[in-house]
């Protein structure tokens, strides 16, 4: 087992068909305890429920900076300390340059970014006094292609910050043990993405991936497992791209 007594933090993880409870399920299958964190009590505690005992959900809205330090808080007095986190939480909305208002920008960078950034800040001092500490932040292809299928400009221009942001944490945070690398999906195969994709897009989606088929949610969730885990020990500021080919680079 690659996370033997280890204790994860995974945001946005209490969606059934998310990439947040697929991690989540594989890292406990792997022997952490999990804390999902998401913005409903009853889904967080019932997607701990789901992945058996000893895990626990917690509500927190990662675009209140108070609202991640409890959470933190919380999880080190249940649990008794936090090794990795996952910073998995996110929205998009498909919208075009010129149609993106004030509230839509907000909205999108605000959980991506500023939660990334947040929740990251709640976790690093007790992981700075044990030196050690393993953060995955999650992007996306869009951030590197320009755009991806289903999120707008504003998208790609958060989870290209989130790039940057993890590029710079871990450069800051490397003396301390404390490790920090990024995971970029292609289309994955999620509630996000179910009603959306049509049986001609999906044909059309597939010409461009070398692999010919649709990421699924457990897919990331390996990839996060790999850095999370001490198969990584000397990686930190590396972008893990598991987008079947889609962008070769």
């Amino acid at each position: 087992m690659l996370l033997k007594d280890k204790v994860a933090i995974i945001t946005g993880a209490a969606s059934a068909r998310g990439i947040g409870k697929a991690t989540a399920r594989l890292f406990a299958e792997h022997g952490a305890k999990v804390a999902i964190l998401d913005l409903n009590a009853d889904a967080a505690e019932q997607a701990a429920r789901d992945i058996g005992p000893g895990h626990i959900g917690l509500a927190c809205n990662v675009t209140i900076k108070a609202d991640c330090e409890r959470a933190a808080k919380e999880v080190i007095a249940k649990l008794g300390r936090i090794d990795i986190l996952v910073n998995n939480a996110g929205i998009t909305q498909p919208l075009k340059l010129m149609d993106i208002q004030p509230e839509n920008y907000e909205a999108v960078t605000d959980v991506s970014l500023r939660g990334t950034l947040y929740m990251s800040q709640a976790v690093i001092p007790h992981m700075r006094s044990r030196k050690s500490g393993s953060i995955v932040n999650m992007s996306s292809v869009s951030a590197q292609r320009g755009g991806g299928i289903f999120g707008g400009p504003h998208y790609s221009a958060a989870k290209a910050g989130v790039l940057g942001l993890g590029k710079a944490m871990a450069r800051e945070l490397g003396p301390d043990n404390v490790r920090v690398n990024s995971v970029t999906p292609g289309l994955i195969q999620t509630d996000i993405t179910g009603g959306k994709l049509t049986a001609e897009l999906k044909a059309e989606i597939l010409k461009g991936i070398p692999l010919n088929r649709l990421g699924d949610a457990i897919d990331v969730a390996n990839g996060c497992l790999f850095l999370a885990s001490d198969l990584s020990s000397y990686l930190t500021g590396v972008t893990l791209d598991v987008n079947g080919g889609m962008l070769i680079h």
